[in-house]
C-alpha cells in the first residue's frame, strides 16, 4: 500500500509541476508568488509562499481524479475560486484519506485545506474546522446484476466492499455489515469487476461517474440509494477561520453568480437548485 501511495505521490507532484496554471488558471501574474509572502488576500496565511496548498486522496471522480494528466474535479474547481480571491495558485498533494479525519496533514503544515468529497461528522469536527457544506450526498449500492441484490437489505450475506475510512464504510458496519475494505474508490470498482464483492457502498455521485462507462453501465446496476443526510465540506486546520471565511465567501458568490451552477452540471450531472443547494447546517 505504500509502495503505491509513494508511486501516485510521485507522478502527482510531476503532474501539479507541469500542470499548475491549468489548475489555477485566471490567476494574476502579480500574485503572492513573486513577493514570497506567505500571507495572501485578506490576510491568509498560507503554509507555502504563493499557493493554496490542498490536501486530497485519489482518485475520487467526480470531485477529484487525474484526467489526461491533470488533477481535476468538482472540488479541485471550487477550490481553485479560493485560490484565486486568495491571489495565488492551487497546488494538490495526495495522501492518505485518514490524514484528513484526524488532521494530521493540516496540523503538520503539509497543506492548507483538505478537499477530498469529506462528509461533515462531529466526530471530525473534534480533529478540523469545516467550510459551509457545498454538497449533499447519498449512499448508494451498486451491484452485479447478476447478483440477485435488488435493496440494501440484500446485502445481508453477500460479498460487500466500501472504500476504507469513508462513511460508506461505516454505514455498512452499523447495517451489520462485514465490507471488504479497499484503499481506494478505484479499488472498490476494481474488487466489483474482478468479483471479490457483488456489491459495494459508496458515495452515489462515484456511482454516476462509473455509470458513464458504458462497460459499468453493462455489468453494475444501482441496487438501492440511502439518504443519510451527509453534507461534505473543506477542512482546515482548527482555529483557521480566515481561510474557512476566504473559502465561504468564495461559494457563497459561486451560488451567486451562477459559476456553482455550471461547476456542478460539469462534473456531478443536472442541477436541481432545491436538491443541489446544501444548508448551512451539517
Amino acid at each position: 500500500m505504500n509502495t503505491v501511495l509513494g508511486r501516485r505521490a510521485r507522478i502527482l507532484a510531476a503532474i501539479t509541476a507541469t500542470a499548475g496554471l491549468v489548475l489555477v488558471a485566471g490567476c494574476s501574474s502579480d500574485d503572492d508568488a513573486g513577493s514570497g509572502s506567505k500571507t495572501a488576500a485578506g490576510g491568509v496565511e498560507l503554509v507555502k509562499a504563493g499557493q493554496l496548498t490542498t490536501c486530497t486522496h485519489l482518485p475520487y471522480p467526480p470531485f477529484q481524479s487525474e484526467i489526461d494528466g491533470k488533477v481535476q474535479g468538482f472540488d479541485v474547481s471550487l477550490i481553485d475560486l479560493v485560490a484565486k480571491n486568495l491571489g495565488v495558485k492551487q497546488e494538490i498533494v495526495d495522501q492518505p484519506f485518514e490524514n484528513f479525519k484526524t488532521g494530521g496533514s493540516l496540523n503538520a503544515d503539509q497543506c492548507d485545506l483538505a478537499a477530498a468529497g469529506m462528509t461533515i461528522t462531529d466526530e471530525r469536527k473534534k480533529n478540523v474546522d469545516f467550510s459551509d457544506p457545498y454538497f449533499d450526498a447519498t449512499q448508494a449500492v451498486l451491484a452485479d446484476k447478476k447478483s440477485g441484490i435488488t435493496s440494501f437489505a440484500d446485502l445481508k450475506g453477500k460479498k460487500v466492499g466500501a472504500q476504507a475510512q469513508t462513511t460508506g464504510e461505516d454505514y455498512a458496519k452499523s447495517q451489520g455489515l462485514d465490507p471488504v475494505s479497499f484503499e481506494s474508490s478505484d479499488a472498490v470498482l476494481n474488487g466489483l469487476r474482478t468479483g471479490q464483492v457483488q456489491a459495494v457502498v459508496i458515495d452515489y455521485p462515484v456511482v454516476q461517474g462509473w455509470l458513464k462507462d458504458k462497460a459499468n453501465a453493462d455489468a453494475f446496476e444501482v441496487a438501492d440509494q440511502i439518504n443519510t443526510g451527509e453534507q461534505y465540506g473543506f477542512s482546515v486546520k482548527k482555529g483557521n477561520t480566515k481561510l474557512v471565511d476566504a473559502i465561504n465567501k468564495a461559494l457563497a458568490d459561486a451560488k451567486a453568480d451562477g459559476e456553482y451552477k455550471k461547476l456542478y452540471e460539469q462534473w456531478i450531472g443536472p442541477y436541481d437548485e432545491a436538491a443541489a443547494s446544501p444548508s448551512a447546517s451539517s
